[in-house]
């Protein structure tokens, strides 16, 4: 009896810590149970549109395997053009004036446009800079009429999916302000449809796969190129990330699994009772540090 009461606190003590072991598995358990439950708002659910930079390829391919490219590449001269200051101040506030002349427009005309300046625009795209050369990138140019509307139908179901239940009150109420919602109808009226894909990998002559650098930075500054092009050939469009319609439209337009839709942009002239945000851009001092 003496021995029993002794060990008395012993027990306590030991119930008590399998208590609280089985109630904090409990707990977690319904932590786990209740996060499923939820469905959190994950406006970045579309996989295509993540950067793979950082994924290592499958093991088929030798940390030092070729990748196809000239061991040597031949250099040879170069010489740029050179301004007076007068002339560089001249042309850079002009190009400037240009470019801040460029809006996002959602209402554009079905009036054509000469085809030559959009072969001309994606070769200025092509200029781009990219991870050791690599050009991981495919414009899809579409102009049947009844591929855009597959397009827009395509977008459109998962757009207003987007609006109602993945992008989030906060999102959602912030594009109000810009009359912005899943009807996109300059998909059907604008003479031209422009796809940027990037290439997460490329192919070896043997196969393998090929890395292709910074592929989601190198697509990003030739879009940069591509919109800055529109707008000096005097065409307008509004940049579209189709969030979750990427595997779809690849289909469609008979892409590769090696291409990821980074971005679709119509392209045309501007109906003429188009309108536009009266909105404003940050000021210099607000945009530029310098040190």
């Amino acid at each position: 009896m003496a021995l029993f009461s002794s060990l008395t606190p012993v027990f306590i003590a030991i119930i008590c810590v399998l208590i609280g072991v089985i109630m904090k598995k409990t707990n977690g358990d319904k932590e786990k149970r209740d996060t499923k439950s939820k469905h959190p708002s994950r406006p970045w659910v579309d996989e295509d549109l993540k950067d793979g930079t950082d994924h290592p390829l499958e093991e088929e391919e030798g940390e030092e395997e070729w990748q196809g490219l000239e061991e040597n590449v031949a250099h040879v001269p170069f010489t740029g053009e050179r301004y007076s200051e007068a002339e560089m101040i001249k042309r850079s506030q002009t190009f400037y004036e240009l470019l801040n002349k460029r809006r996002s427009v959602r209402f554009l005309s079905d009036e054509p446009v000469p085809r030559e300046v959009i072969d001309n625009v994606i070769r200025t795209a092509g200029t781009s800079p990219s991870g050791a050369h690599t050009e991981p990138w495919t414009f899809v140019v579409v102009q049947d009429p009844y591929l855009k509307h597959k397009i827009r139908e395509i977008v459109e179901e998962e757009e207003e999916i987007n609006y109602k239940k993945r992008m989030g009150d906060r999102w959602v109420n912030d594009l109000k302000r810009l009359r912005t919602n899943w009807i996109k109808e300059y998909l059907d009226t604008a003479p031209y449809l422009i796809l940027i894909f990037k290439q997460v990998y490329g192919r070896l002559p043997n196969g393998k796969k090929k890395t292709h650098y910074y592929n989601e930075i190198s697509v990003s500054i030739a879009c940069g190129i591509l919109l800055a092009a529109l707008q000096n050939a005097g065409l307008y469009t509004v940049t579209s990330t189709p969030l979750n319609c990427g595997p779809q439209l690849r289909v469609l337009l008979q892409r590769p699994a090696n291409e990821k839709l980074l971005l679709l942009l119509p392209v045309g002239y501007p109906k003429k009772d188009a309108t536009v945000p009266a909105l404003t851009r940050k000021p210099l001092e607000d945009i530029m540090v310098v040190m």
